[in-house]
């Protein structure tokens, strides 16, 4: 049975992968736009196409496929499983047909580039380096979007993002990488407090973070693990502000990069407190999967040059 069942799952791949080929790339605009817009209508109006032309290729493109892509609540269309699959693709494919028009045209990027980063980076790090990069490849839209390590590595192995700048420590199984920055952790608490010298200084504190995924949280409680402290409690966060507005506020304690404090002015509005030596300093990576899109080997030739 195992191997009627392997022999079964080849089949399904292959005519999967032939069905693929014959799907052209209008139709995977149509029901990339079908995503964005929400529903029928508005794709029609955004891609100026009457609202049966729209349904038509959707419907189409789900029996070249042998899958529904949408499930249909009357009006309202959600994204069913197979959608949900076929949306990445779809974006990859579509990139690379402007990659292939532009390379035939020139060698300047264009299009849309999706980009992942660190809140701390973006918000410390990135304003000089994609300024820079808009002044060189102005036909590129560069689409930010924040999160914890953890979860940008996940979006760049979906390639829902095509790159991430992300902190060790992180998983980097099958990720290109690339040093870009250096760092400096600080353990922050309100001024009120004199010393922080040890885990076990900590251990009736409230400990403010971003989420699970953050890298610099992990290794803050790997420190405190391995003296056997854990925090009273736990706030967590999805900006520095604040999280360093509660710190200030004498709610608990954070780690945080240097460079954010000093770029939110922030240094003095709490007291900062050395972390061991192998803890303080820390690096931020550029991760990608893959051959590197045209815009993004120009912003890895760039980062390279800093």
């Amino acid at each position: 049975m195992d191997a009627e069942c392997a022999a079964s799952t080849n089949e399904l791949f292959r005519t999967t992968i032939l069905r693929m080929r014959t799907i052209d790339l209008d139709s995977l605009e149509i029901f990339r736009t079908v995503v964005a817009e929400g529903g029928v209508i508005r794709a029609a109006d955004k891609l100026n196409r009457v609202q049966s032309n729209v349904t038509t290729r959707i419907q189409q493109l789900e029996e070249r496929l042998g899958h529904k892509l949408f499930h249909r609540h009357g009006r309202t269309l959600a994204l069913a499983p197979a959608g949900h699959k076929l949306l990445p693709y779809a974006e990859r494919l579509l990139r690379l047909a402007d990659e292939a028009e532009n390379e035939l045209r020139g060698d300047l990027p264009l299009g849309t580039f999706r980009l992942g980063s660190l809140e701390s980076t973006a918000g410390s790090r990135l304003a000089p380096v994609l300024s820079r990069f808009h002044k060189l490849y102005p036909r590129v839209v560069v689409e930010l979007v924040t999160g914890t390590s953890g979860a940008l590595v996940k979006r760049v192995n979906a390639f829902d993002i095509e790159a991430a700048f992300v902190s060790e420590p992180f998983a980097e199984a099958g990720l290109e990488t690339l040093p870009v920055f250096e760092e400096e952790l600080v353990l922050v608490t309100a001024r009120s407090v004199n010393s922080v010298t040890r885990p076990v200084d900590l251990a009736d504190a409230t400990l403010i973070a971003f989420a699970q995924g953050c890298s610099y949280r992990r290794v803050l409680e790997q420190w405190l693990g391995k003296a056997g402290v854990s925090p009273s409690r736990s706030l967590e966060f999805s900006s520095y502000q604040a999280m360093i507005a509660c710190v200030a506020a004498g709610t608990g304690f954070a780690i945080v990069p240097v460079s954010v404090l000093k770029a939110l002015r922030a240094t003095t509005d709490v007291r900062q407190h050395s972390l061991p030596e192998r803890m303080r300093a820390n690096r931020t990576h550029l991760v990608w999967q893959g051959a590197p899109s045209v815009a993004l080997a120009r912003l890895i030739e760039m980062l390279g040059k800093s």
